[in-house]
């Protein structure tokens, strides 16, 4: 059969997911599932993207690992963009269909939660949202003992020559990796002498500064819409989201902005 647009981008399938649950249902609710259809979308070329990135960083592809650096804060910034809509929504439309939503919430996302895992934010309770032996479990468990992006960077850096200390390439990938002053000082020698790899320092920086944005407009969203309320699915709602604003994902990259 001849391909066309729609069969290749399964068009049908894809416009038969949006299902609002709402008596009516209510206008806004559409808004709603398209908005966070979208983001597990955007949530899956970015674990697609930085997958590759992690593969570059292995076999020291610097200029494709730059380019693909870029295209990660590209999307990053469409996810920032994506907020303005939402906040679109006022807190009574929200408050139109919310109970609609019954237990389900964004905490709920695996893709979400895959992504903290490999940017660092290693944390093995967040499993128990999830039933053992199940896919979403299983990618989970994968991501919390895989290295993470900043370990895959390291070791590049180590490839490359610098002198990135064994133990720190050899840590236990399960847990949060803790700033270390040795690493900060082969970075200030990279920003120094390496002017390619300092610029991937600060495209890496640019994706932790797109994240802690898009966090941040995440928060401010949910605060106008629902308030000091619970979140769904019995989250603590603003309360946790306000809890993981400026924490960076590198913070070694932050540390050495003194030194220069």
């Amino acid at each position: 059969m001849t391909v066309t647009y729609s069969s290749y981008l399964k068009v049908d399938e894809l416009l038969r997911c949006q299902q609002p649950l709402s008596d009516g249902p209510e206008h806004d609710e559409l808004l709603f599932i398209v908005i966070h259809q979208s983001y597990e979308l955007w949530f899956k070329q970015l674990l697609h993207e930085l997958d590759f990135l992690v593969r570059l960083f292995n076999t020291g592809e610097r200029n494709r690992a730059l380019h693909t650096l870029k295209r990660v804060d590209t999307i990053y910034r469409t996810l920032i963009q994506q907020v303005d809509i939402l906040e679109t929504l006022t807190p009574l439309e929200f408050m139109s269909f919310r109970d609609r939503l019954s237990t389900a919430s964004g905490f709920q996302s695996y893709q979400f939660r895959e992504l903290e895992f490999l940017y660092g934010a290693k944390d093995a309770k967040k499993l128990s949202n999830y039933e053992p032996g199940s896919n979403h479990f299983e990618r989970l468990q994968k991501r919390l003992e895989a290295p993470t992006l900043w370990d895959a960077f390291l070791r590049f850096l180590a490839h490359e020559g610098h002198d990135i200390p064994v133990a720190v390439l050899e840590r236990d990938y399960s847990q949060v990796a803790e700033p270390s002053a040795a690493v900060q000082k082969v970075l200030v020698d990279v920003y120094r002498n390496d002017p390619l790899v300092s610029e991937i320092c600060e495209a890496l920086v640019d994706i932790d500064t797109s994240l802690q944005q898009w966090r941040y407009r995440h928060v401010k969203m949910v605060e106008r819409t629902i308030g000091s309320k619970m979140g769904t699915g019995g989250s603590s709602g603003v309360g946790y989201l306000q809890s993981t604003l400026f924490k960076p994902v590198f913070p070694d990259l932050w540390a050495i902005r003194s030194e220069f």
